[in-house]
């Protein structure tokens, strides 16, 4: 079964710029013109780095038509539409799709979870209903739910369900993941420190934080691996790899607001409870980012 790729590379995973009143729409086409100009393959809008979890229902949509006129086709728009209420993603899912958006991201159901028999359910029927296709996005760490190999294995078989973005961190399981479903699913990594092992077990790329501070160095790591420098590849990941550690010290998208506050791409505002990183901790961070040649 031959399922067309939403996007081989990286497409990054991009901060929505929040002030007291809301989204800042100017500072927001600013850094997807900013994106594209970069080189970057795609952009996930409204996700976790998205900070979708503490938009409005109103911004949520909103933000998502934005990206999609504003990108005007120059690179795919997936987004964010997962929720722990599946009615819930069928509206917002709709709503992107008559957006124009090219894909969707549905992240596992948080809180409430549920069976592997129950996921299975939930993404049929979100894929049965989408006119888009649906990338899977698998997050233990924040739903307390993992999605199983043999439910991949399973749900690969819906036309419309065509991708993963794995962050369960867990190799060995991943190995047999994509034993049982290489071919019909395409693999991204959702953690930017396993880019190249992810990539060695056949993945196609990566849904990125660091590429919002980074774009064309993160996308640099995959250009050479399929160009067959696996070597340089990997350098390029253990170049970066202080810098990634330094983005995640505390929880996303904390780290990268910070970081692209210094870099003059939005305020360094979030909603809570998340709140304004540590001082010690932004002094690495943009430490690190002026090491790496970053005008901060």
């Amino acid at each position: 079964m031959k399922k067309n790729t939403v996007f081989k590379g990286i497409a990054t995973a991009l901060i929505t710029p929040l002030d007291e009143t809301g989204i800042n729409y100017e500072q927001f086409g600013k850094l997807i013109d900013w994106q594209i100009i970069e080189g970057i393959d795609a952009l996930v809008i409204c996700g976790t780095t998205g900070e979708a979890s503490t938009l409005t229902d109103a911004e949520h949509r909103a933000a998502i038509t934005f990206a999609v006129q504003h990108a005007e086709g120059r690179v795919p728009i997936i987004a964010g539409t997962g929720s722990n209420d599946t009615e819930y993603v069928h509206d917002l899912t709709r709503c992107a799709c008559d957006a124009g958006a090219d894909a969707m991201l549905v992240v596992t159901p948080y809180y409430n979870k549920a069976t592997q028999k129950g996921l299975i359910k939930m993404f049929t029927q979100i894929a049965d209903k989408s006119t888009k296709p649906i990338i899977l996005y698998n997050v233990p760490s924040r739903t307390g739910i993992n999605i199983e190999p043999a439910t991949y294995e399973v749900l690969a078989e819906h036309e419309n369900i065509v991708g993963i973005k794995e962050a369960n961190g867990n190799i060995s399981k991943i190995v047999e993941t994509m034993a049982r479903v290489h071919g019909k699913l395409d693999l991204y990594s959702g953690n930017d420190d396993q880019l190249v092992p992810l990539m060695a077990l056949g993945g196609v790329g990566g849904i990125s934080v660091l590429s919002n501070i980074m774009p064309a160095q993160t996308r640099e790591i995959c250009t050479r691996f399929f160009n067959g420098d696996i070597a340089g590849s990997a350098e390029q990941q253990y170049k970066l790899y202080t810098l990634i550690d330094a983005l995640f010290c505390e929880v996303n998208p904390i780290p990268v607001k910070a970081a692209m506050a210094a870099m003059g791409f939005c305020k360094d505002y979030l909603r809570s409870p998340l709140t304004t990183m540590e001082d010690a901790n932004r002094e690495k961070l943009v430490s690190l980012m002026r090491a790496h040649g970053l005008n901060v």
